[in-house]
């Protein structure tokens, strides 16, 4: 398994990460199992605030492994605060995993439950300097992490997202995406849980404050089948469907999970 080409497959996917990469078997790994049961309410968590500039959004991409929108993140102009987090930390992207059908997708599972897909809001932590530095730190970078659940009342907010599809459909394609409020896509109730863990893609470096939303928002079977219709291969390789781009839920290794609710 060649160092670049680490993916989702057989022969390239997360049984095999740790060939290269060895921190994939690390003591804080993402994504987890999250049981009710065995989490801790933490009435000291405080509640998590975003402030997000639209004109930060810059482009929309297939980079073969996920749809990813990336912003602007020279300076604080879309941060997220609060909850666990001391400081603000800002937004650099955000990306999606999801499943080849709408019964699993989602990275974490709660209560045994898998979700069709889950969008990660990846910000980091200026003190370190630049995105490589807060790589390096356990408080280097903070995920916000939605869950989409298939149902009757899509909410309007991924379509702008969907829409953009048609323009990336193959690896390597990107396209403008200005002028986007990505805060619309969060649900109404700002319940979280937190824990500390790792990105859920190699290297998976240690260095995430999870913030997992416990309300899903919904998306229609039709939007998640968009999704599925994006290539992992290139425009001149015969079309793969880009599906099933989730990690697996890791060992736990003694870490607690707390609740900002009852």
């Amino acid at each position: 398994m060649a160092q670049s080409v680490w993916g989702y497959d057989s022969d390239n996917g997360p049984e095999r990460w740790h060939e290269n990469y060895p921190l994939a078997k690390g003591d804080k790994q993402s994504p987890i199992e999250i049981n009710s049961k065995d989490v801790q309410h933490d009435s000291s968590l405080a509640s998590w605030h975003a402030s997000y500039d639209p004109g930060a959004a810059k482009t929309i991409l297939n980079n073969g492994r996920t749809c990813r929108v990336v912003f602007d993140d020279t300076f604080d102009r879309s941060v997220l605060r609060g909850g666990p987090l001391s400081g603000a930390y800002r937004l650099r992207q955000l990306h999606l995993h999801w499943g080849s059908c709408d019964q699993h997708g989602s990275e974490h599972v709660i209560d045994g439950v898998k979700y069709a897909a889950e969008l990660h809001m990846v910000h980091w932590n200026p003190k370190h300097g630049n995105f490589a530095g807060a790589l390096k730190q356990p408080d280097g970078v903070a995920v916000v992490g939605i869950f989409l659940k298939v149902g009757q009342t899509p909410k309007p907010e991924m379509k702008r997202i969907l829409e953009e599809i048609e323009n990336i459909k193959t690896k390597g394609k990107e396209a403008p995406f200005l002028h986007f409020d990505p805060s619309i896509l969060f649900p109404k109730s700002r319940d979280y849980w937190t824990y500390h863990g790792s990105f859920t893609t190699p290297p998976c470096e240690e260095c995430i404050t999870w913030i997992l939303l416990r309300e899903p928002i919904e998306v229609s079977s039709d939007q998640m089948a968009k999704l599925r219709s994006l290539s992992k291969n290139a425009e001149n390789e015969p079309a793969s469907p880009l599906v099933d781009n989730w990690r697996p839920p890791q060992p736990l290794k003694g870490r607690i999970v707390r609740a900002s609710f009852k």
